[in-house]
């Protein structure tokens, strides 16, 4: 039996990796899939079609998170297309890593304006949008409890995501809405990209002995998604192999 048959979703930043692989979970079980992307249309029809071939409807918007009205329609779009939103799963997310004293201004803004203040106004536009008894989980990451040089930025754009979640949780609660994150440890994605000795050392000082996959994070997505997760509320799990 499909656990989110009827159920309508948003996934922002689906066109390929963790969002793709959550995106696609969500459609297995039955959810309609509305995907954002930021710029390649090709990716993100692909991820469209994968879903509908597990029998579920979806829908590709290209979208910015960091422009507000963009957010804003993109939410009202996908409630007056499929006449509610149940789930919203904020995951775009980009980051800049380098040291603090070579940090621009650009670079802060262009952080904290996706990862912060753009997920924060998608939260928003969530908590508006979403039905009764509806789930909202956000990207947050293993950054925020285990700081790295060149990561400051980063970690304290996703950090404040962190805590606009969870003041969000006790806002909804009387409507039966949760509000959760996963902060994901070192995945495999095509963005990952470190040298070969830095990546062996992560894959050994993972007490799982390997690197987390997409497939590790959706799975505990569709669990936050389904009603299985009715009782977790405000919560922050880290899915990342036990590295932490």
């Amino acid at each position: 039996m499909s656990s989110l048959k009827g159920k309508v979703a948003i996934v922002t930043g689906a066109s390929r990796g963790i969002g793709q692989a959550i995106a696609e979970r969500l459609g297995r079980e039955g959810a309609t899939v509305a995907i954002t992307y930021a710029g390649n249309k090709e990716k993100a029809e692909a991820v469209v079609n994968a879903i509908q071939g597990y029998g579920a409807e979806a829908l590709a918007l290209q979208s910015d998170i960091s422009n507000l009205t963009a957010t804003r329609t993109l939410f009202q779009q996908v409630a007056e297309t499929f006449g509610k939103i149940d789930i919203a799963v904020n995951n775009v997310g980009v980051a800049v890593y380098k040291p603090t004293v070579d940090i621009t201004e650009a670079d802060f803004d262009k952080v904290f304006d996706a990862n912060a203040k753009g997920t924060f106004f998608a939260l928003q536009a969530a908590a508006q949008y979403l039905s009764d008894g509806g789930r909202i989980i956000s990207l947050s990451s293993g950054a925020t409890r285990q700081s790295i040089p060149t990561g400051g930025v980063y970690a304290a754009s996703k950090a404040a995501i962190e805590q606009f979640c969870y003041a969000l949780s006790k806002e909804l609660g009387h409507r039966g809405i949760t509000v959760n994150l996963i902060a994901p440890g070192v995945t495999n994605t095509d963005g990952l990209i470190m040298p070969a000795d830095a990546l062996d050392h992560l894959i050994q000082s993972t007490p799982l002995g390997r690197l987390g996959q997409p497939s590790d994070i959706a799975d505990v997505v569709a669990f936050l998604a389904s009603k299985d997760a009715r009782w977790v509320n405000g919560q922050t799990i880290q899915v990342n192999g036990g590295i932490l």
